[in-house]
């Protein structure tokens, strides 16, 4: 069975102002669409087709298959990042990641700073994570359609998506503008929490 472009958790215009309706519009229906179908492409007629995403995923990557695994792992990245925001959100975080991130950061404000620091630092396009690993949480940047999907020990909690098309139509070249409305306005810690009570 063909993979299909997952609908939004939300409505599309339902994260204005900080996340428009027409960055949404061409985000998930014209750029997460392109890689749901390319993605059904590549693996239609190999040993691949009907596997999950990440299955898919993970086996691109063992096989060193760079087309597949850079338009398979783009379909879960975006997937997973419509979850890490919803309407209403933001705010600072709450459950069991709380205190996961007082304990590595100290405080949510320096959480806050350090992803901040860490997205507009990542260089080209890319992810910025919030990973639990050995049982800690850390910020780790991935490059390009990298994900910690593929890395034993890695548990993805929360992303945010750092590639220009995320946010320029917005934000313009204004990056930690995004992240920072990403913060106070759009982060979903409830879908942190359901992550890492899975971890």
């Amino acid at each position: 069975m063909a993979f299909e472009l997952p609908n939004l958790p939300y409505a599309q215009d339902a994260l204005e102002p900080y996340y428009s309706e027409r960055t949404l519009s061409f985000h998930h229906g014209k750029h997460h669409q392109a890689y749901v179908t390319k993605t059904n492409e590549l693996v239609s007629g190999t040993e691949l087709e009907g596997k999950s995403i990440e299955d898919v995923v993970k086996a691109a990557k063992s096989s060193n298959n760079k087309m597949l695994f850079n338009q398979s792992a783009q379909v879960w990245n975006h997937t997973f990042f419509w979850h890490c925001m919803k309407p209403g959100g933001g705010g600072k975080p709450n459950g069991d990641v709380a205190a996961k991130i007082e304990e590595a950061f100290g405080s949510p404000e320096k959480f806050v700073e350090d992803y901040k620091a860490s997205a507009a630092g990542n260089f080209g396009s890319g992810w910025t994570w919030l990973v639990l690993e050995g049982g800690k949480v850390r910020i780790v940047n991935t490059d390009d359609a990298d994900t910690p999907l593929v890395y034993d020990g890695q548990t993805p909690l929360l992303t945010i998506d750092v590639w220009e098309h995320a946010y320029y139509l917005d934000y313009q070249n204004r990056r930690p503008d995004f992240v920072q409305a990403f913060f106070d306005h759009l982060v979903n810690w409830d879908f942190v929490n359901e992550n890492l009570s899975k971890a």
